[in-house]
């Protein structure tokens, strides 16, 4: 099975020291968003845990327990964008993202860290030109630490909407006109551009739209074969992804992000990073009554069959 950190906060950024400590005991709990009392209890063992993947903008605070992780594969998407703080308060600068991703690539190998460019939105300051500027300046940086770019462009969540009420989708000329550029520079890079969920049409433009956390792409940063059961493929319409089995919880991350789909407002994040215990299984909190946990369903999905060919 693949674990998820990412799609609900960013467990690296802010949750480093909970996170190893889980890893050491060899269990974390999770409760369900939806049932809260709805709890899965997951063993962090590698003999069923095949990879872990990680999605943050900010892995500084984790390098220095990689060690504590090197029994299990790992693959990482680091978002590195251009926005100010008026946009993304809690992100490390555009450079600081860089320094941390050179060094995380390092230790990992380029095969296993992606740059994520993602949400990309436009506005009077965030222009074509801007983002073009920005995304070349990026990708001189990471050429060598990387072989993999992720973009997409910003989805009006409801959440976004209230948070975010400027917000604009991008047309599909100018995401054409953003895709074709931004592909020559990643090429020019060595780095494959691929699409997070996006238009279809896109692809004949050069740009990969086969998923950015597909079974091929795991497959491949981690140099295994999987047979992935029909029940963990396509967690979303036209998604590719292997995206399940995230252990976050949403409304603890601290970056707030106007764009952010995760988060409803501030002050449920804070009320929530007050109930944070390092210690605890939860992220959040610790076990409540009237809990009903259940032992998650784990196996390997190595496909341990040596091939001929």
């Amino acid at each position: 099975m693949i674990l998820n950190t990412g799609q609900r906060t960013d467990i690296p950024a802010f949750y480093p020291e909970w996170f190893i400590n889980r890893i050491k005991e060899g269990i974390v709990m999770v409760r369900n968003p939806f049932n809260p009392h709805q709890v899965t209890r997951y063993r962090l063992d590698p003999a069923v845990v095949d990879a872990i993947c990680f999605c943050t903008k900010n892995p500084a605070p984790m390098i220095p327990f990689l060690d504590n992780l090197s029994p299990f594969r790992q693959v990482w998407h680091v978002t590195i964008t251009p926005y100010g703080r008026e946009i993304e308060p809690n992100v490390p600068s555009v450079d600081e993202a860089i320094r941390a991703f050179q060094k995380l690539s390092a230790s990992l190998g380029k095969h296993r860290v992606t740059w994520r460019y993602d949400p990309t939105f436009l506005s009077p300051i965030y222009t074509v030109e801007k983002h073009l500027s920005a995304f070349s300046h990026i990708a001189d940086a990471l050429k060598g630490y990387t072989e993999n770019c992720v973009f997409s462009f910003i989805d009006l969540y409801a959440k976004t909407i209230r948070n975010f009420p400027e917000a604009r989708r991008v047309s599909y000329e100018k995401q054409q006109i953003l895709v074709r550029e931004m592909r020559f520079i990643a090429n020019r890079n060595g780095m494959n551009l691929a699409a997070c969920h996006e238009d279809p049409r896109l692809g004949p433009l050069g740009v990969d739209i086969g998923g950015c956390l597909s079974q091929p792409k795991i497959e491949k940063a981690l140099g295994i074969s999987l047979i992935v059961p029909a029940s963990a493929k396509e967690a979303r319409p036209g998604c590719h992804c292997l995206l399940g089995h995230d252990i976050g919880a949403y409304n603890s991350c601290a970056h707030f992000c106007r764009y952010c789909y995760a988060n409803y407002d501030r002050r449920r994040v804070m009320e929530n990073r007050k109930r944070h215990d390092p210690l605890s299984p939860f992220l959040i909190g610790h076990e409540e009554e009237g809990d009903i946990i259940t032992d998650a369903r784990q196996v390997s999905w190595i496909d341990r069959e040596i091939s001929l060919f």
